[in-house]
Parts: C-alpha cells; sequence; structure tokens
C-alpha cells in the first residue's frame, strides 16, 4: 500500500469517526411500521412512527468498544460503511429514506478536510491542549458542540510537491 492511499485510508477513518461520535443530527427521518414487528422483546403495532436516535447508537458500548473515545483507528481495516447497511453506523440514514446528499456530502467532507489537512498545520486557540477540549454536545435540529472549536491555521512547513 502506498504512503498516499494509507494517509487516505486514515482520513477516511477519522471522518468516520467523527460522524460516530458527533453525528450532525440526533434523530434520523423517522420511519413507519409496514407490518406488526418483533424487535427483542417487544411488538411494534403496524404503522407505529420509529425514531431512531443514532447519537445513542453512537455512544452505546454493547455497539462499541470505548466509545466516547476519540479512536479513528477503530475503523481501520474494517469493513463497517456508512451507506445504511451497518446498522451501528448509519450517519446518513437507511433505506429508501438514506440521505439524498450522501455520495456528494461524503466527497465534499473528505475534500475538505484532506485539503486543509495538507496545505496548513493547526493548533488550538489561546494554548489549550487536544485533552482539554469541552467535547459536549448541543441539542437542537442539528447536533454542534457546546462550545464552539478555535483553531489557528498557519501554512504547512514541510509542503512537497510531486
Amino acid at each position: 500500500m502506498t504512503m498516499a492511499k494509507m494517509e487516505l485510508s486514515r482520513t477516511t477513518a477519522v471522518v468516520k469517526e467523527i460522524w460516530q461520535l458527533h453525528p450532525h443530527v440526533q434523530l434520523l427521518i423517522p420511519h413507519k411500521t409496514d407490518t406488526i414487528e418483533n424487535v427483542a422483546e417487544y411488538i411494534v403495532p403496524k404503522h407505529t412512527q420509529v425514531l431512531i436516535n443514532y447519537w445513542a447508537i453512537g455512544r452505546d458500548p454493547k455497539v462499541w468498544d470505548n466509545p466516547i473515545a476519540f479512536l479513528p483507528e477503530r475503523f481501520l481495516g474494517c469493513n463497517v460503511d456508512y451507506k445504511g447497511k451497518d446498522f451501528q453506523f448509519i450517519p446518513f440514514g437507511a433505506g429508501w429514506k438514506t440521505c439524498p446528499g450522501l455520495p456528494l456530502g461524503v466527497r465534499m467532507v473528505h475534500l475538505m478536510l484532506a485539503s486543509l489537512l495538507h496545505y496548513f498545520d493547526w493548533e488550538l486557540s489561546g494554548g489549550l491542549k487536544a485533552e482539554e477540549m469541552d467535547m459536549r454536545d448541543k441539542f437542537g435540529v442539528t447536533l454542534q458542540t457546546l462550545v464552539p472549536l478555535r483553531a489557528i491555521p498557519s501554512e504547512a512547513r514541510d509542503l512537497q510537491c510531486a
């Protein structure tokens, strides 16, 4: 594997970890059952509106080891994908209610993150250390961090042209 492919894999793992820890929405688009469903020990009647709390799935220790730690390596060499087939990781929803912006959104996030990391070195403002950051969520229609991230870019020193 080339160095570029390894870095791309790492970038993808970081993006997936961010979507697992800090999803853009808490609840996915509501679904309605077509038939009577038996889920675990519960009977869900026909035509019941079902809300999926994706934020809670991302923090469930039955689903993720050490769920609130930032561990992108959990996605390295792992086939868990965001396209709705792996129900422990569905940041864009699943089934016919999958977010229609998924293909464009995924490409744009990867392109922007890779570009920002390639062209700039980053430091937190005010001498703050990464482990001191307040990572609590602020709930609303979309999820945001309670305290906004303030990072200072500087031109990357070791930028090499191929």
